[in-house]
């Protein structure tokens, strides 16, 4: 994976710079100020949102991202494709037929080269043969029209710096909901690039360690002047494709970055803006999921919906928003669709009533839970047997409180048969009129030797 400065990350910051940049105009302080100041608050922000990514990988909280459905990832992947490939067509402003046919010519060794040999990554063969011929032919030029003249990102190494308001109270409440977001926006792209790396790979990375990993990247950037950053998928999909498996690829992209930023900005411009859109192009292409087509008319209504969904507001706002809205959606969607729970009842010899349930009893289902009771017509025992259910949260004890209360007021003993331990435990702290069969049997598994 490689990690860097998002779009995503910025346009937060971007927001904690207006707020900041108001707040210190009214102080009647020069620009150069205001400026400086600016800055110490992102690294302030910076410095706590790698607290918090650290604490979420302390605590194990990025197992949590298996809660995003499968039907959402793609969605994201496909709507990060479309954004990436749409990206690189105002490259082609002002262009004539030359950029489409060296367009053409990179995507063309991008396919055909990985077919050959891998000990040499398609991407770096198509930049240097493309510069090679650009810059022979003296066309170099035109084609760079598209890209910023590179000189003017020449930086400096980056030197350690303490933000000036790092043991203010007030600057850290005022950056607390800015890294806040930070640190979600930041775990939910790295974690969702560690799903589809994972997906291209066949192997499965350590969410709670990425967190950590990432918390650390970003506190030590908050002490050497950087902004907060994340794993970039498209760059991750482009290192994971020309064979980058190790961390020694991500390592060497970082040190061609200081490098290329310090000391080599001007050999970017010697670059045709033609090699990397048809880079990007590939890249596209590549982290589209196309099977994805194939699954939409045989996968549930719900997940075809969360996936088209995912995609589109990933295309129109943003990848965290997206991917936040696909989960909430599948979320709903399964609390509907499970919010019902079923009995069946027979009555014992001795005239016990029992009803056995089917399903999970939560608050979705427990509105309708006391549906499935005939309190007037049943015996004077009667019992509720969960083997084939369970009780899942507080509204599910209410649930059964309340339909234990109307049996008492009617005079009935009701028992509960086959609770979970945990269960039982929740009825024990918040069902103050349940009562259960401690005799309840307990399976356990048995072995054949």
């Amino acid at each position: 994976m490689i990690s860097g400065a998002t779009g995503s990350v910025a346009v937060v910051l971007v927001g904690l710079s207006l707020e900041v940049n108001g707040m210190l105009s009214a102080q009647g302080l020069d620009k150069d100020a205001i400026a400086m100041g600016i800055l110490h608050y992102i690294l302030l922000a910076t410095i706590v949102a790698g607290l918090i990514q650290v604490a979420i990988g302390a605590f194990k909280l990025g197992k949590f991202i298996r809660l995003v459905p499968t039907p959402a990832i793609h969605g994201f992947v496909n709507g990060l494709a479309i954004v990436i490939g749409t990206a690189q067509f105002t490259f082609f402003e002002g262009q004539n037929y030359m950029m489409y046919v060296l367009v053409f010519v990179t995507m063309a060794i991008m396919y055909l080269l990985p077919k050959l040999t891998t000990a040499i990554p398609a991407g770096l063969v198509a930049i240097v043969v493309i510069t090679l011929g650009v810059y022979l032919t003296d066309t170099n030029t035109l084609l760079l029209s598209g890209l910023d003249d590179m000189q003017q990102y020449a930086g400096q190494m980056p030197s350690f710096i303490v933000p000036n308001y790092l043991f203010s109270l007030d600057a850290f409440f005022l950056v607390l909901p800015y890294a806040i977001i930070v640190a979600m926006v930041g775990v939910i792209e790295s974690l969702l690039t560690l799903s589809v790396l994972d997906e291209l790979s066949n192997t499965r990375g350590s969410a709670n360690k990425e967190c950590i990993a990432l918390g650390s990247g970003n506190i030590t950037c908050g002490f050497f002047g950087g902004m907060a950053g994340c794993a970039m998928i498209g760059q991750s999909i482009i290192n994971y494709t020309s064979g980058g498996i190790g961390r020694l690829s991500s390592f060497v992209a970082a040190l061609g970055l200081i490098v290329l930023v310090v000391s080599l900005s001007g050999v970017l411009n010697a670059i045709p803006v033609a090699v990397l859109v048809g880079i990007m192009f590939m890249v596209s292409i590549g982290t589209f999921e196309w099977s994805s087509f194939s699954r939409l008319n045989k996968m549930p209504r719900t997940d075809a919906f969360v996936m088209v969904a995912v995609t589109v507001i990933t295309i129109i706002e943003d990848l965290a928003i997206a991917v936040v809205a696909g989960v909430i959606i599948s979320a709903l969607a399964f609390a509907w669709k499970h919010a019902r729970i079923w009995s069946k009842s027979h009555v014992e010899e001795d005239g016990t009533k029992v009803y056995e349930l089917d399903g999970p009893l939560f608050f979705g289902s427990a509105t309708t839970f006391a549906d499935n009771f005939d309190i007037e017509s049943d015996p004077l025992k009667v019992v509720i047997d969960f083997k084939e259910a369970r009780v899942m949260d507080a509204s599910g004890v209410e649930a059964i409180d309340m339909i234990t209360k109307k049996y008492e007021e009617a005079g009935k003993n009701l028992l509960l048969r086959h609770l979970s331990a945990d269960c039982i435990a929740i009825l024990k702290l918040a069902g103050p009129h349940c009562s259960y069969e401690e005799d309840s049997p307990t399976y356990k598994v048995a072995f054949n030797y």
